[in-house]
């Protein structure tokens, strides 16, 4: 099986992109929700006692803005935070690959390329990519942050300038879909055949 690893900026479409595939029957692991599963009241009590703060909201529940305010702001936190989170991630991911009966899966992740505990984990990349501008706004207006905020965001993301497909999403959702069913989806079945 080939392993395709999905990646792009915050409010870049990527996560339309992973929709757009999985309607066309390709398997794609969500990191970030796959990641919050992640988050029992166990992992929650942990991650206070490494960060040295409390982020846990009723029940023992993890409280993702108070999450995000710290590591957001602290490097040195985000790093401690996936230091502990991602081996977790890497067996999830690879429990996941083995009941997949498909000739390629995709791990989308905005980060992973980034990361050398996920480097290995796949055979190409796909990038999806806008302007700046037109991915901040994108992304207040669907997480209801200030500009700032999700400005900051973006600053934590390394996203590569190359990679083996990048896919442009500066228009419209059927645009974007026009994109995927015309090139990305050529391009997949093209390495599900040399597979």
């Amino acid at each position: 099986m080939k392993t395709l690893l999905l990646t792009g900026g915050i409010g870049s479409g990527k996560s339309v992109v992973a929709s757009i595939l999985r309607e066309r029957g390709i398997p794609v692991y969500d990191s970030d929700a796959r990641a919050k599963a992640l988050y029992t009241s166990w992992r929650v009590r942990r991650i206070e006692e490494l960060l040295g703060v409390k982020v846990h909201g009723k029940g023992g529940s993890l409280d993702r803005k108070a999450l995000a305010a710290v590591v957001f702001n602290d490097p040195s936190a985000l790093q401690k935070l996936e230091d502990y989170l991602y081996p977790s991630l890497l067996r999830d991911f690879r429990q996941w690959l083995k009941v997949k009966d498909a000739p390629v899966a995709v791990f989308e992740s905005a980060i992973a390329l980034s990361k050398p505990q996920f480097q290995g984990l796949w055979d190409e990349v796909i990038l999806v990519t806008a302007p700046l501008d037109l991915r901040l706004s994108r992304a207040a207006a669907r997480d209801g942050v200030a500009l700032e905020t999700v400005r900051k965001r973006a600053a934590v993301q390394d996203i590569p300038e190359k990679a083996d497909y990048v896919i442009v999403n500066d228009g419209s959702r059927e645009e974007l879909e026009a994109r995927v069913e015309n090139d990305l989806l050529k391009k997949i079945d093209y390495i599900c055949k040399i597979n």
